[in-house]
């Protein structure tokens, strides 16, 4: 079984009000946890919640946007894994910079 975790850009760039970015996989509720600043961290939340807070750049504490994040917890979803959506304002410039933070 192929533990990695992946992260990508599951709206169509520059078309909708709304974009989305999923983490899948073992790290995906630790990886979104860093850069995410709500009431709750969301290694706390109940899984399939949606969590209002914001992205925050973890080098520069920048907040990066304001976004509500689904926490999808395995086995209890269709890849058996740990999803985690992350909705946000559309936008190229916006997903990106979100993707690439859950990238490092």
């Amino acid at each position: 079984m192929d533990l990695d975790t992946i992260t990508s850009i599951s709206t169509p760039m520059g078309e909708g009000a709304i974009g989305i970015v999923r983490l899948s996989g073992v790290d995906a509720v630790d990886i979104a946890d860093k850069l995410y600043k709500g009431k709750e961290r969301l290694e706390d939340v109940t899984s399939h919640t949606i969590n209002y807070g914001h992205i925050i750049d973890p080098e520069s504490n920048e907040v990066v946007e304001e976004v509500m994040v689904s926490v999808l917890r395995a086995p209890k979803t269709f890849t058996r894994e740990d999803i985690v959506e992350i909705n946000c304002h559309g936008g190229i410039l916006t997903i990106n910079r979100i993707l690439e933070l859950t990238m490092t």
